[in-house]
């Protein structure tokens, strides 16, 4: 074994410390499944097997939350806001903050990107930049891994991405709670609700409520969509990031009650599933899914698989069906 493989230590031995709650062992972990040499891959395989449900004996227990919206509406600040408060009452917290990416380069377009404010001698926050591949505001296969690798070491996994449309379509594949973020008179959010562009998010959050009646004309809009919507059950909450915050307690108590409302272990199953497809997607493109019969019947026949099976382990069957779909 190398000195730097020993350093970072065997892929399976990562899995298991995670497994059980060793926080230390993130990072490494995390730079691990960034690795997407065959190699690399090979050995993040090892470290997933090792926090799958089936290696858990149940669906890891954190709350994953997909937070996203349009540059400006104040995503890193609501972060900042509501990550000292989940510290508050004693939960640890991890955040993949994912970047848009270079098509060319693989580099972050945005560099500037206001950091999301923590101790960084807190043991309890991880804060992560990931590069979104090519799509803006999607989830490339290393960030969609890294949530499952962090899952069983954290109370809560923060997915949060830019954009409005795709990328609500990418999180909610992997969060079990999606809020997208709103910056009063911004008519984007609204105007993709109205359009059907944007799935119906679990959670609405208008920023920046200090503004007064600007924000609240702004909340009373996207209340009277998604009337129109008829997904009038879907929560609107007004918060400020401003000191002293306000509306973040709401907030978080919103997300719980989303979170004890569905069926986790579907939901994830189904996560899990959807993953599997796009990682395969990704690696044999529009030709392996016509290999599969086109997306239709690679769903159904997801379905059919043992659900005690990881994304990767759905990703083999997946290319054991579109060998069989070439060879006929």
């Amino acid at each position: 074994m190398s000195a730097a493989r020993a350093a970072a230590g065997e892929p399976a031995e990562l899995g298991r410390r995670l497994r059980e709650g060793d926080r230390g062992a993130a990072p490494p972990a995390l730079n691990l499944i960034e690795d997407r040499s065959r190699a690399g891959r090979e050995r993040a395989r090892e470290l997933l097997a090792e926090v799958a449900p089936a290696a858990l004996g149940a669906e890891a227990a954190a709350h994953l939350v997909g937070v996203t919206g349009p540059p400006g509406a104040g995503k890193s600040s609501l972060l900042s806001a509501l990550v000292s408060r989940w510290r508050e009452l004693g939960r640890t917290v991890a955040v993949l903050a994912v970047d848009p990416s270079s098509r060319r380069s693989g580099g972050s377009l945005l560099g500037d990107r206001a950091r999301i404010e923590h101790d960084p001698r807190d043991h309890g926050v991880l804060i992560r930049s990931t590069a979104a591949g090519t799509r803006l505001g999607g989830l490339a296969p290393p960030t969609r891994e890294a949530v499952q690798a962090l899952a069983p070491a954290y109370d809560v996994v923060v997915v949060e991405t830019v954009g409005v449309g795709q990328s609500e379509t990418d999180v909610e594949e992997v969060c079990d709670t999606v809020a997208v973020v709103v910056q009063p008179a911004s008519g984007d959010t609204l105007q993709f609700l109205k359009a059907g562009i944007m799935e119906v998010p679990d959670v609405l959050v208008v920023t920046k409520a200090d503004l007064g009646e600007i924000a609240l004309r702004a909340r009373r809009d996207l209340e009277s969509a998604l009337r129109s919507l008829g997904s009038s059950d879907t929560p609107v909450v007004s918060v400020s990031s401003v000191p002293p915050p306000s509306g973040i307690d709401e907030l978080v108590d919103t997300l719980d009650a989303h979170r004890s409302a569905i069926d986790l272990p579907a939901v994830r199953l189904r996560a899990r599933r959807l993953t599997a497809l796009a990682d395969f997607v990704a690696e044999r493109g529009e030709a392996g899914l016509r290999a599969l019969g086109g997306r239709r019947e690679a769903e159904r026949f997801l379905a059919s698989v043992d659900p005690g099976l990881d994304a990767t382990g759905l990703v083999d069957a997946l290319e054991r069906r579109a060998a069989e779909g070439d060879g006929g």
